[in-house]
């Protein structure tokens, strides 16, 4: 027990109250493909001991959902993600076998030099998305919706910014996209969709140290609000924006060569 913490809620209604989050990183697999993947912690206690879960944790009286989220995110997984939203709440009767427990679960997406602060070990482990085992609780459940959001959201949102840097080059926009809708995209084609849709704009820098023509960087246009927050919250609103960089002159880039469980 943590020292001059307020109690978790649920301990005297007996519903229990905690948050799960879903933090999705591109990673490549054995083949060298962009893929989907997703921290996962061995439970070490029953229910479902040695069962694999969603990182999580119960929520303090004196603290807000995401503000349990973010807590649980730092305290277990180091990670201060940019784009962190309210998924869905799930609390079917029986989804836990010892007390009735309602999960709020927030998804995070993270970029790859963020995923690489994650502290793996024995109980922690990356899996790919999209072959999970056997989870607990309702976890493939909600690891299933998750994704399903994910894939609607990448063809009428700018999400695919949250994967990656304030500056990318388009076949690493693309290669999110065909990570995370799981088929080839036409580079001619996906090239002339991007460019004449007003998303991004080039930055006037390329990429050098290649053989080939050096590709050209880019970044999205205006300020990109990954979390549309609406009148509810503007201040959490503010906190998830990216501003692009300031314009400068052209320049060249050289390529460069103990989580916890809840119901």
């Amino acid at each position: 027990m943590i020292a001059n913490s307020a109690p978790a809620t649920g301990s005297s209604t007996g519903i229990g109250l905690a948050v799960s989050t879903v933090i999705f990183a591109l990673r490549r697999d054995e083949l060298g493909a962009p893929t989907v993947w997703l921290p996962l912690v061995r439970r070490t206690r029953e229910p479902y001991l040695d069962r694999w879960a969603l990182p999580g944790g119960m929520v303090r009286a004196d603290e807000s959902l995401e503000g349990a989220a973010r807590r649980n995110l730092g305290e277990t997984t180091r990670l201060e993600p940019t784009y962190l939203e309210q998924l869905y709440a799930f609390g079917d009767v029986d989804r836990s076998p010892d007390q009735r427990m309602v999960s709020i679960v927030y998804w995070a997406l993270v970029r790859p030099d963020e995923a690489e602060r994650v502290s793996l070990g024995q109980n922690v482990r990356w899996f790919a998305a999209d072959e999970l085992p056997d989870l607990a609780f309702d976890h493939n459940l909600i690891v299933d919706y998750a994704l399903w959001r994910l894939r609607t959201k990448m063809e009428y949102s700018r999400i695919a910014h949250a994967f990656l840097g304030p500056r990318f080059t388009l076949a690493e926009l693309r290669e999110v996209y065909e990570a995370v809708l799981r088929k080839p995209l036409d580079p001619a084609n996906f090239r002339r969709q991007m460019e004449t849709s007003g998303v991004i704009e080039p930055t006037g820098e390329v990429v050098t140290g290649g053989r080939h023509r050096p590709p050209r960087l880019y970044r999205y246009t205006g300020d990109v609000d990954l979390v549309d927050a609406g009148p509810l919250n503007r201040r959490t609103a503010a906190e998830t924006r990216i501003t692009p960089e300031p314009r400068t002159e052209p320049e060249h880039r050289t390529t460069p060569e103990h989580l916890r469980t809840s119901a």
